[in-house]
């Protein structure tokens, strides 16, 4: 097993940034890929950056690319999300997910089989 745990969010202004992150904990050494996901109210969960966890690969969602950038410190076994330009429809819970998967499938949320609790991410117009 591996437990995720969040923290960083919080309520921010428009263009302001944030840097969300998730600590893991217990079998890491199985971990292949970790992501964040976020869900806001009345919609379904979306993918929102992924991060090999032992390569430089990483993929975006298209509304995130070159605003959010995924990162990760193996030493610390803590995987980051630095949010910057931040708009309101970033408004969101946040959630951290990895996968001892192996496969191509980064965006799909099934193919992620631990998560975190979320953090809530509300960013004020």
């Amino acid at each position: 097993q591996v437990q995720l745990v969040e923290s960083g969010g919080g309520l921010v202004q428009s263009g302001d940034s944030l840097r969300l992150s998730c600590a893991a904990s217990g079998r890491t050494f199985s971990v292949y890929i970790m992501g964040w996901f976020r869900q806001a109210p009345g919609k379904e969960r979306e993918f929102v950056a992924a991060i090999s966890w032992s390569g430089p690969s990483t993929r975006y969602a298209d509304s995130v690319k070159g605003r959010f950038t995924i990162s990760r410190d193996n030493a610390k076994n803590t995987v980051y999300l630095q949010m910057n330009s931040l708009e309101p429809e970033d408004t969101a819970t946040y959630y951290c997910a990895a996968t001892s998967r192996t496969g191509a499938s980064w965006s799909l949320a099934s193919f992620y089989n631990y998560w975190g609790q979320g953090t809530q991410v509300t960013v004020s117009s």
